[in-house]
């Protein structure tokens, strides 16, 4: 695919970035795309490799040296047709996939990968500039009704697939909009929301229903689904945040990062907040988390105003660089700096919260730390080495444990895997409850959005042949 010694004569260019010092101004994306002569020689770097390991690397299965190909030649809309064939919204996962494909690329055993991810968000980019993009409409209706519970991005998938098959299709969403965590917890410098909003125009037309501000067992039962609905898909996500249940976590300036996140959104978008204002603005700020919330703590800190932010993780730090000869093609873990850590923060790994230290007004003021050493697979404390961090807000980013049970879980009385999750597999999706299906992080549990997409794609192929007998959505 691409051109056959592409690899040999062009190195590997990357979108850039604004400068940190303009960005942290404004909370929109501030990335720079390639041009399009860039952009093609960018796809002739894929090889015509026996085996593309990409494929093995993405969730959604993206046909990636086809699209790759066609760029490399000009022809964007039929590189479009064949990434839309895979991936229902190329235009999220170009912006805030990890790219698993770029890490199972062969040139990624040069630390060269071809650039996967841009050249995706380029092409779905295109596409809607030049009005290639519009909606399809199903060529014949059935008279089958599907709830599909949460509008996060297995939600949008899943009705999407279902509405183009053909079928009636509500989308409930608690929120005021659709689009779960990609409206509500990423933040906008990563996705500005008007890329959503376009789609679900789309969505809107191809006959999708949307229900926001409408909560399964709180505004509508669960039972009143099952009475209506031939079909239920349960997508609500993994919402319950993992605690830190330490002396002082009562104290005022002690949040959990979805909180932060969250209102920041709805302060972007408009909205009304439903709290009191969480603001980093002029404080010391402590992120407890490593991972990508953390990272998105940390960007929206430092657009607030900060005064410095400090970001620790209990996990020791990842190495610089993977061992190619036993990571690839798998996901490696090592040490990634997103561009929330390159705007300014300080970064520290083997460190326990101990306890939370407030004023005489309940108010935080610091955290008591200890570093620990890793044996056996648990963490150690190592004597001697506690130590304090100014810090009057703590934003807790220790990911999710598993879906929100009250409400529509416990009315609906489905059983749960051991984690919590509502239990179903990849065969049918199907969970215990008869003709109720579930997909997303509300049944793998917390992950990626370009996990979420593929469920959603799956889970709607399984209700349209649980409904009709067979299928011709794609798996």
């Amino acid at each position: 695919m691409g051109k056959p010694t592409g690899f040999l004569e062009i190195d590997r260019h990357d979108r850039a970035y604004g400068p940190v010092k303009e960005r942290l101004e404004h909370y929109k994306e501030f990335i720079i795309p390639l041009k399009e002569t860039e952009l093609k020689a960018q796809g002739a770097r894929c090889m015509d490799c026996g085996i593309p390991f990409c494929h093995q690397g993405c969730p959604v299965m993206n046909i990636i040296p086809e699209w790759n190909d066609l760029t490399y030649r000009g022809d964007l809309k039929s590189a479009l047709d064949v990434l839309h064939s895979t991936n229902n919204f190329p235009e999220f996962t170009g912006r805030i996939c990890p790219a698993p494909c770029e890490a199972s690329c062969t040139l990624n055993l040069d630390d060269k990968p071809v650039t996967i991810k841009t050249i995706e968000c380029s092409i779905v980019d295109k596409g809607w500039a030049k009005g290639w993009i519009r909606p399809v409409i199903a060529k014949h209706h059935t008279d089958k009704k599907v709830a599909v519970v949460g509008a996060g991005p297995a939600g949008m998938a899943c009705a999407q697939q279902l509405a183009r098959a053909g079928h009636k299709v509500t989308l409930f969403e608690k929120n005021a909009h659709a689009g779960g965590l990609l409206r509500y917890g990423i933040p906008d410098f990563k996705l500005e929301k008007s890329i959503i909003d376009r789609r679900l125009g789309q969505m809107k037309t191809e006959g999708v229903d949307f229900r926001p501000n409408t909560a399964v067992g709180v505004d509508v039962s669960a039972k009143a689904l099952m009475d209506e609905y031939d079909a239920i898909v349960l997508s609500g996500g993994s919402e319950k945040p993992r605690d830190l249940q330490v002396p002082g976590r009562e104290l005022n300036g002690v949040h959990f990062a979805m909180e932060f996140l969250t209102q920041q959104n709805r302060r972007n978008a408009g909205e009304p907040l439903k709290v009191d204002d969480i603001l980093a603005t002029g404080k010391n700020v402590l992120v407890i988390g490593g991972g990508d919330t953390g990272s998105d703590c940390v960007g929206t800190s430092a657009r607030q105003g900060a005064n410095s932010i400090t970001q620790i993780e209990i996990m020791p730090k990842p190495p610089e660089k993977e061992d190619k000869l036993t990571t690839w093609p798998e996901w490696p873990q090592k040490l990634r700096t997103s561009t929330s850590h390159e705007e300014g923060c300080e970064r520290d790994w083997n460190v326990l919260t101990k306890e939370f230290i407030g004023d005489a007004d309940g108010n935080l003021k610091a955290a008591k730390c200890v570093r620990v050493e890793w044996k056996n697979g648990a963490p150690a404390e190592i004597a001697g080495s506690e130590f304090e961090i100014p810090c009057e807000r703590a934003f807790l980013a220790m990911g999710f444990v598993h879906p929100v049970h009250e409400g529509m879980i416990e009315e609906l009385g489905v059983e749960k895997d051991p984690r919590g999750n509502v239990g179903a597999n990849t065969d049918d999706y199907k969970t215990s409850i008869d003709k109720v299906f579930a997909a997303g992080d509300m049944r793998r549990g917390q992950s990626l959005v370009v996990w979420a997409i593929r469920e959603g794609r799956q889970a709607a192929r399984a209700v349209d042949e649980f409904l009709m007998g067979s299928t011709e959505l794609p798996r």
